[in-house]
Protein backbone atom coordinates (compact mmCIF):
# COMPACT_ATOMS: atom_id res chain seq x y z
CA UNK A 1 0.00 0.00 0.00
CA UNK A 2 2.87 2.75 0.78
CA UNK A 3 4.49 1.86 -2.26
CA UNK A 4 1.18 3.22 -4.19
CA UNK A 5 0.90 6.61 -2.06
CA UNK A 6 3.03 9.86 -3.60
CA UNK A 7 5.94 10.40 -1.44
CA UNK A 8 6.90 14.42 -2.17
CA UNK A 9 4.73 17.16 -0.09
CA UNK A 10 3.63 18.94 -3.61
CA UNK A 11 1.95 14.99 -5.29
CA UNK A 12 0.55 14.37 -1.88
CA UNK A 13 -1.28 17.69 -2.22
CA UNK A 14 -2.17 17.59 -5.25
CA UNK A 15 -3.93 13.72 -5.15
CA UNK A 16 -6.03 15.24 -1.63
CA UNK A 17 -7.11 17.85 -3.54
CA UNK A 18 -8.01 15.73 -6.14
CA UNK A 19 -9.94 13.19 -3.39
CA UNK A 20 -11.74 16.21 -1.66
CA UNK A 21 -12.72 18.32 -5.49
CA UNK A 22 -14.41 15.04 -6.19
CA UNK A 23 -16.11 14.47 -3.01
CA UNK A 24 -17.43 18.35 -3.45
CA UNK A 25 -18.91 17.48 -6.61
CA UNK A 26 -20.62 14.60 -6.08
CA UNK A 27 -22.02 15.65 -2.54
CA UNK A 28 -22.66 19.78 -3.44
CA UNK A 29 -23.35 19.35 -6.74
CA UNK A 30 -24.90 15.55 -7.67
CA UNK A 31 -22.25 14.39 -10.02
CA UNK A 32 -21.75 10.61 -9.88
CA UNK A 33 -17.60 10.17 -9.34
CA UNK A 34 -15.52 7.17 -9.34
CA UNK A 35 -12.30 7.32 -6.96
CA UNK A 36 -9.98 7.39 -10.38
CA UNK A 37 -6.42 7.20 -7.12
CA UNK A 38 -7.74 3.19 -6.40
CA UNK A 39 -6.36 2.41 -9.98
CA UNK A 40 -2.58 3.68 -9.38
CA UNK A 41 -0.32 0.79 -9.64
CA UNK A 42 2.47 2.77 -7.97
CA UNK A 43 3.19 6.25 -6.58
CA UNK A 44 5.12 7.62 -9.74
CA UNK A 45 2.07 6.70 -12.00
CA UNK A 46 0.79 9.54 -13.76
CA UNK A 47 -2.47 9.90 -14.02
CA UNK A 48 -3.13 11.66 -17.19
CA UNK A 49 -6.15 13.59 -18.43
CA UNK A 50 -8.50 15.80 -16.30
CA UNK A 51 -8.33 15.72 -12.99
CA UNK A 52 -11.88 15.20 -12.08
CA UNK A 53 -14.74 14.02 -14.38
CA UNK A 54 -18.53 13.16 -13.40
CA UNK A 55 -21.22 13.04 -15.27
CA UNK A 56 -24.99 12.80 -13.61
CA UNK A 57 -28.78 12.20 -15.42
CA UNK A 58 -31.17 14.87 -14.61
CA UNK A 59 -34.97 14.65 -15.03
CA UNK A 60 -34.92 15.15 -18.79
CA UNK A 61 -32.65 12.24 -19.47
CA UNK A 62 -29.87 13.85 -21.24
CA UNK A 63 -26.37 13.24 -19.73
CA UNK A 64 -24.51 16.26 -18.27
CA UNK A 65 -20.39 16.19 -17.75
CA UNK A 66 -18.33 17.52 -14.96
CA UNK A 67 -14.48 18.38 -15.82
CA UNK A 68 -12.77 19.83 -13.04
CA UNK A 69 -8.95 21.13 -12.38
CA UNK A 70 -7.57 21.03 -9.14
CA UNK A 71 -5.13 23.17 -8.19
CA UNK A 72 -3.60 22.91 -4.66
CA UNK A 73 -0.86 25.54 -3.36
CA UNK A 74 0.07 26.45 -0.32
CA UNK A 75 -0.26 30.08 -1.80
CA UNK A 76 -2.65 30.50 -4.73
CA UNK A 77 -1.80 32.77 -7.19
CA UNK A 78 -3.18 34.29 -10.58
CA UNK A 79 -0.53 32.52 -13.01
CA UNK A 80 -1.81 29.06 -10.96
CA UNK A 81 -5.26 29.69 -11.86
CA UNK A 82 -4.07 30.64 -15.24
CA UNK A 83 -2.93 27.21 -15.81
CA UNK A 84 -5.93 25.59 -14.76
CA UNK A 85 -7.90 28.14 -16.77
CA UNK A 86 -5.59 26.67 -20.09
CA UNK A 87 -6.40 22.95 -18.79
CA UNK A 88 -10.06 23.67 -18.57
CA UNK A 89 -10.40 25.26 -22.13
CA UNK A 90 -7.98 21.77 -23.70
CA UNK A 91 -10.44 19.83 -25.58
CA UNK A 92 -12.52 22.73 -26.37
CA UNK A 93 -13.83 22.88 -22.69
CA UNK A 94 -14.85 19.35 -22.69
CA UNK A 95 -13.65 16.34 -20.50
CA UNK A 96 -10.95 14.53 -22.48
CA UNK A 97 -11.73 11.62 -24.55
CA UNK A 98 -9.18 9.36 -22.18
CA UNK A 99 -10.89 10.59 -19.09
CA UNK A 100 -14.36 9.69 -19.96
CA UNK A 101 -12.85 6.43 -21.61
CA UNK A 102 -10.96 5.46 -18.25
CA UNK A 103 -14.11 6.63 -16.35
CA UNK A 104 -16.91 4.53 -18.96
CA UNK A 105 -14.97 1.45 -18.13
CA UNK A 106 -14.76 1.78 -14.35
CA UNK A 107 -18.46 2.02 -14.21
CA UNK A 108 -19.06 -0.85 -16.79
CA UNK A 109 -16.77 -2.51 -14.02
CA UNK A 110 -18.90 -1.75 -11.11
CA UNK A 111 -22.05 -3.13 -13.07
CA UNK A 112 -23.64 0.91 -13.59
CA UNK A 113 -23.48 -0.39 -17.24
CA UNK A 114 -26.24 2.11 -18.40
CA UNK A 115 -24.33 4.64 -17.38
CA UNK A 116 -21.10 3.35 -18.98
CA UNK A 117 -23.12 3.05 -22.12
CA UNK A 118 -24.51 6.95 -22.39
CA UNK A 119 -20.65 8.24 -21.90
CA UNK A 120 -19.73 6.06 -24.76
CA UNK A 121 -22.60 6.84 -26.83
CA UNK A 122 -21.96 10.75 -26.19
CA UNK A 123 -18.18 10.38 -27.24
CA UNK A 124 -18.90 8.07 -30.93
CA UNK A 125 -22.71 9.04 -32.10
CA UNK A 126 -24.36 11.54 -30.17
CA UNK A 127 -21.20 14.08 -29.75
CA UNK A 128 -20.62 16.16 -26.34
CA UNK A 129 -22.34 19.90 -26.37
CA UNK A 130 -20.50 22.45 -24.39
CA UNK A 131 -23.85 23.26 -22.98
CA UNK A 132 -23.82 19.62 -21.61
CA UNK A 133 -20.36 20.48 -19.60
CA UNK A 134 -19.75 21.98 -16.27
CA UNK A 135 -16.17 23.25 -15.52
CA UNK A 136 -15.21 23.03 -11.95
CA UNK A 137 -11.84 24.69 -10.69
CA UNK A 138 -11.67 23.80 -7.54
CA UNK A 139 -8.69 25.35 -5.19
CA UNK A 140 -6.73 23.79 -1.99
CA UNK A 141 -5.09 26.28 -0.74
CA UNK A 142 -3.56 28.15 2.98
CA UNK A 143 -4.27 31.67 1.51
CA UNK A 144 -7.73 33.43 1.01
CA UNK A 145 -9.01 32.26 -2.88
CA UNK A 146 -11.97 34.24 -3.09
CA UNK A 147 -10.54 37.33 -5.03
CA UNK A 148 -8.14 35.57 -7.65
CA UNK A 149 -11.13 32.97 -8.16
CA UNK A 150 -13.77 35.51 -8.33
CA UNK A 151 -11.51 37.43 -11.19
CA UNK A 152 -11.22 34.30 -13.18
CA UNK A 153 -14.74 33.51 -12.86
CA UNK A 154 -15.72 37.07 -13.85
CA UNK A 155 -13.30 37.51 -16.21
CA UNK A 156 -14.37 33.57 -18.46
CA UNK A 157 -16.46 34.57 -21.43
CA UNK A 158 -16.53 30.76 -22.46
CA UNK A 159 -19.38 29.24 -23.89
CA UNK A 160 -19.49 26.42 -20.98
CA UNK A 161 -20.57 27.37 -17.35
CA UNK A 162 -17.84 27.58 -15.01
CA UNK A 163 -17.84 27.11 -11.24
CA UNK A 164 -14.67 28.04 -8.70
CA UNK A 165 -14.45 26.78 -5.22
CA UNK A 166 -11.76 27.51 -3.36
CA UNK A 167 -11.34 25.00 -0.01
CA UNK A 168 -8.83 27.31 2.42
CA UNK A 169 -6.70 25.45 5.16
CA UNK A 170 -4.64 27.52 7.18
CA UNK A 171 -1.56 25.40 6.70
CA UNK A 172 -2.09 22.83 3.20
CA UNK A 173 1.66 21.34 3.90
CA UNK A 174 0.98 20.40 7.65
CA UNK A 175 -2.67 19.36 6.73
CA UNK A 176 -1.72 16.90 3.89
CA UNK A 177 1.16 16.00 6.49
CA UNK A 178 -1.43 14.65 8.90
CA UNK A 179 -3.95 12.84 6.65
CA UNK A 180 -0.76 10.73 5.04
CA UNK A 181 0.65 10.11 8.36
CA UNK A 182 -2.94 8.63 9.20
CA UNK A 183 -3.41 7.01 6.25
CA UNK A 184 0.15 5.34 6.49
CA UNK A 185 -0.46 4.41 10.45
CA UNK A 186 -3.85 2.70 9.28
CA UNK A 187 -2.33 0.61 6.71
CA UNK A 188 0.01 -0.80 8.65
CA UNK A 189 -2.42 -1.94 11.45
CA UNK A 190 -3.53 -5.72 11.05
Amino acid sequence: MEDKLPSTPNTRSGDLGEVIGSHYAARDLGYRMIAKLRWKDHRQMPMRGDDIVGVRVPQSGSVEFLKGEVKSRTLLDRRTVAEADKALQSDNGRPSAHALGFFADRLDEKGEVDLADRIYAAQLSTRIDQHQVLQLLFTFTSNDPRKILRESTTTYEGPITRHAVGLQVPDVQAFVAAVYAKVVADASKP
